[in-house]
């Protein structure tokens, strides 16, 4: 276990349910007649199912901001920040954000809003949906430095979602070696999109090779699979799974929610 990870999560196998941001000003999908003030009172009612329910950590993301940037613009990075800003008092578990697909803006908005862990891709080359994908881990890490936040923790997607890795090297190789060359601070395996799952079989051969790096479950963890999932994974992120009818789009069900930390706390054994 990495010291920031532990610093931040603690000793257990944290569980992190996502904060889905509604799109936001700048992006096709916005709700320019609802406005700003829904993307905040949205969050705060799911925030509050999620806290409720039980979770360890939080994270906030911009999912809804289809299509997806590498370069993301301006006025998306600083409504995530007011939104944030505007629920900080309400926060009473560690939070994560994620500025898709943008590294240093996601580790902008941390070192403004206190964020204390980000989720990016920062290693590989990829054929994605967005054109070829050739994330800097060296650049993003010193920006963080710059800003003064050494003290955030990194959280390295290494299986990106609408993408295709061109490095031909296996998934528990390329893992391997980002924790070797670019120091993260917690692994995550992803499925090919939002919402599938990570295959069983890559999270065990990632976390054969990465005994003492924490691996995570970044997607498509359901009730039926979390406890499977905690047997071999150190933690995981969880988004759709909670909401109505299990879509990405909707609100987190509060019964959903509570119904997934009850197994949750089964599997844990307590």
């Amino acid at each position: 276990m990495t010291a920031k990870f532990k610093t931040v999560f603690g000793e257990g196998k944290p569980v992190i349910a996502m904060v889905h941001l509604g799109a936001l000003p700048g992006s096709p999908l916005h709700d320019h007649e609802a406005g700003v003030g829904a993307i905040v009172e949205n969050a705060r009612k799911d925030l509050k199912a999620l806290q409720a329910a039980g979770f360890d950590a939080v994270m906030f993301g911009n999912e809804n901001d289809r299509p997806y940037e590498f370069e993301v613009d301006t006025a998306s990075t600083a409504t995530m920040g007011y939104v944030i800003g505007r629920l900080r008092s309400e926060i009473t578990v560690p939070f994560g954000v994620n500025v898709l697909w943008d590294p240093e803006s996601s580790i902008a908005l941390a070192a403004a809003t206190g964020a204390r862990f980000v989720r990016e891709i920062f290693t590989g080359t990829y054929a994605s949906d967005m054109g070829p994908w050739t994330p800097d881990a060296g650049k993003a890490m010193r920006y963080r430095d710059r800003l003064g936040r050494q003290d955030l923790a990194l959280l390295y997607n290494v299986s990106a979602e609408f993408a295709y890795s061109l490095d031909q090297r296996s998934l528990p190789d390329r893992a391997r070696s980002a924790v070797f060359s670019s120091i993260p601070d917690a692994i995550l395996v992803s499925g090919a999109i939002t919402g599938e799952a990570a295959k069983m079989v890559d999270l065990e051969a990632v976390k054969a090779v990465l005994p003492t790096t924490p691996v995570l479950a970044n997607t498509g963890v359901k009730h039926s699979t979390v406890a499977d999932v905690l047997e071999v994974a150190d933690g995981c992120i969880v988004g759709s799974s909670l909401k109505v009818d299990g879509d990405t789009w909707k609100a987190v069900d509060p019964d959903r929610a509570a119904e997934f930390m009850r197994l949750v706390r089964q599997a844990r054994g307590y």
